[in-house]
């Protein structure tokens, strides 16, 4: 015996007190919205169901807005102890949940028959050109080049500025939220990145003032923007773009809203439109989703280029360097 109820554009049945959502065929940043407000009043009810099951069966395309609702969905349904089932999982479907990881955490069950696609959904014309892929690993061999020729400098450098190791690396998201570790020279004191995520503010109150955290020899790097050359190792592996959008940290994606999933539907890039754009002026987060959003709606092979040479200008101009 079923009980049939309407929320937004899902199709939701209660089978045995159990929610039986059905999703659509895409399920893309509105889509998503819905999904998730769905998911929402579900769990609002009382009593609380014991799991959801969310049925794919017809879902043949999903972005980073997609995966933003599943993945906030999860979130909540788990903190109030209520299992989220996936059920007839298709292949496209499938491949984005393994690529990001997913898999392991929800608990999917396949399709009897999957499809035979395999291809990763096109988010965004520039995930698929192969143009910008050649001209990536072009300028990421270049790119290597000029870094292997000033390397043992630099790392000399940060050894007899400051103890601690030349490079320094981090987990950050990038396309469709899959994570990666990015790297640069350090730049910073050993220990200052754990001391900014805590309970200390270390950051000067005039925001002018130079970064305590920072090291004389990071100063330079961060103005020069020498600490990202390590970054074409990543460009390389294809984890990054030369141009994209910036790389955001875990701990910020977990704020996310669903609609701000949309900057992953794109590789993060070594620069962007917040590189050309005062990066170190830029603190807003609303600024840096709308930079991003830009930088998306405008991308052609001719913007790309368009914003390397910008960012070479403002590499040696006098106000360049991170915050």
């Amino acid at each position: 015996m079923s009980d049939s109820m309407s929320e937004a554009d899902f199709k939701v049945i209660l089978l045995h007190e159990t929610p039986v959502m059905q999703l659509p065929a895409r399920l893309s940043v509105l889509e998503a919205v819905a999904f998730k407000e769905t998911c929402q009043r579900i769990l609002h009810n009382y009593p609380l169901p014991q799991k959801i099951i969310l049925d794919f069966r017809q879902t043949t395309f999903i972005d980073s807005c997609g995966i933003g609702a599943l993945v906030n969905n999860y979130k909540n349904a788990t903190s109030k102890d209520v299992e989220l089932v996936l059920t007839n999982v298709g292949t496209p479907v499938i491949a984005i949940l393994k690529m990001v990881g997913l898999d392991q955490i929800l608990t999917v069950e396949l399709l009897p028959e999957p499809t035979k696609l395999t291809a990763l959904p096109p988010t965004h014309p520039s995930t698929h050109s192969w143009i910008k892929r050649g001209l990536d690993i072009v300028g990421a061999i270049v790119g290597l080049g000029i870094t292997a020729l000033v390397f043992i400098p630099i790392a000399i450098a940060i050894k007899l500025d400051t103890p601690g190791p030349i490079l320094f690396s981090q987990i950050r998201k990038g396309w469709m939220g899959k994570e990666f570790r990015i790297w640069k020279f350090r730049s910073m004191y050993i220990g200052s990145q754990d001391i900014s995520k805590g309970k200390i503010r270390v950051k000067p109150l005039d925001e002018n003032a130079p970064d305590p955290r920072v090291t004389r020899v990071g100063r330079f790097l961060r103005k020069t923007s020498l600490d990202e050359l390590p970054q074409f190792v990543n460009v390389l592996k294809g984890e990054m773009s030369l141009v994209g959008t910036r790389p955001p940290t875990p701990d910020e994606v977990d704020y996310y809203d669903v609609p701000e999933w949309q900057r992953l539907d794109v590789k993060p890039g070594m620069t962007g439109e917040w590189q050309v754009n005062g990066r170190n002026q830029i603190h807003d987060f609303k600024d840096i989703i709308d930079l991003d959003l830009r930088y998306q709606h405008n991308w052609s092979l001719m913007y790309d280029i368009k914003l390397i040479i910008k960012t070479i200008l403002v590499v040696f101009s006098k106000n360049s360097g991170a915050a």
